[in-house]
């Protein structure tokens, strides 16, 4: 089997890393794994009048630290939300740029069933560009009409906790009272995923690419 010694999150927006691969990267990390994030949007044009832009960029730097990835190790990039479809070739070459720098050997990304027009085209660019290498597709059940839940990763409750707490850094998305930032949402979903495979925690993950 192939070992991790670089993991590459991709995710759409802030917060979508730590929603579907919270326990992962705070697993890997424990792990000794070196564990990339890359946000392609901060969702300014999401957040409420009155916070200031870059409300989500220092939310998910804070979230970063509590998962324990290093702050060199992220980075926001600056595109527009629910605009992605306009940026596909650009966010292609960015992507392109990020393999080369970091040769992952296994890379995080939404899933095939994400239906949010952003989550697709990092879906479908990310899967373009790493199709060489393991790739997995992360759960966002809100965003989904179907979900594969191929492969699975045992964890432990310290994992759910440190995904809980990093979460915890996004106060802009809890004051909107989104469902999916609720703790016994959270719990609960590791919860089902852990009874699936006989443990008490777990995640799970569409396969889109495996190399034995």
């Amino acid at each position: 089997m192939f070992k991790v010694n670089r993991l590459l999150v991709l995710a759409p927006h802030t917060d979508d890393a730590e929603l579907g691969a919270g326990g992962l990267i705070a697993r890997m990390i424990e792990e000794g794994v070196e564990v990339f994030v890359v946000a392609f949007s901060s969702a300014e044009d999401s957040l409420p009048e009155d916070l200031a832009a870059d409300t989500l960029c220092k939310e998910f730097k804070q979230a970063m630290s509590v998962l324990g990835v290093k702050e060199e190790y992220t980075r926001v990039l600056p595109y527009k939300v629910r605009n992605f479809s306009c940026k596909r070739q650009e966010i292609l070459e960015d992507i392109v740029k990020l393999r080369g720098e970091i040769q992952p050997d296994l890379v995080c990304l939404p899933c095939s069933q994400d239906v949010h027009q952003d989550h697709n085209v990092i879906h479908n660019e990310g899967v373009r560009v790493f199709k060489h290498i393991p790739v997995l597709g992360y759960e966002l059940p809100w965003n989904q009409t179907s979900f594969s839940s191929q492969a699975f990763v045992e964890l432990e409750e310290r994992h759910i906790d440190l995904k809980w707490k990093a979460l915890q850094s996004y106060q802009s998305q809890i004051q909107l009272s989104r469902p999916y930032f609720y703790e016994e949402f959270i719990y609960g979903l590791a919860r089902i995923r852990g009874v699936q495979i006989k443990k008490t925690w777990a995640e799970s993950y569409e396969v889109l690419r495996v190399v034995i």
